[in-house]
């Protein structure tokens, strides 16, 4: 169930470059993120919304610039589109809670399910659990 805030609320809830990241589907430049080489153990959730979508034990140095992880949390977090943008073929990943574009999956990842999630660290935050 997609959470709905007009233009104007998403403005005044996120930073600039996660709004144009999040709401515009732009991209932060890549290597430039917070969590491209944080390893701590926890989850990462949706910055727009809280919608759990990644384990840090998922997430790998894919050496792209950006935060990548091989699997999300559940199925259902995420929403996966075609995007033929920029004159490429790619899959966007949409956070299935409130719509925001988080970054793109590609099917060059680790096993066991070859993807790599390339997600923009302006859409996450983390929530340390030193338990898992």
């Amino acid at each position: 169930m997609e959470k709905k805030l007009t233009e104007k609320e998403w403005q005044q809830k996120l930073d600039a470059e996660s709004y144009h990241v999040m709401r515009q589907k732009g991209t932060e430049r890549p290597f430039s993120g917070k969590f491209n080489n944080h390893w701590e153990k926890g989850n990462y959730v949706c910055k727009g919304c809280g919608n759990p979508l990644f384990k840090s034990t998922t997430k790998f140095d894919a050496g792209c610039g950006w935060p990548s992880f091989y699997d999300v949390l559940d199925k259902s977090a995420v929403v996966l589109k075609p995007d033929y943008s920029h004159s490429m073929i790619r899959t966007e990943v949409i956070c299935a809670s409130c719509g925001s574009h988080l970054g793109h999956v590609f099917d060059d990842g680790p096993k066991p399910t070859n993807q790599r999630y390339c997600i923009n660290s302006v859409c996450l935050e983390f929530e340390n659990k030193s338990e898992i």
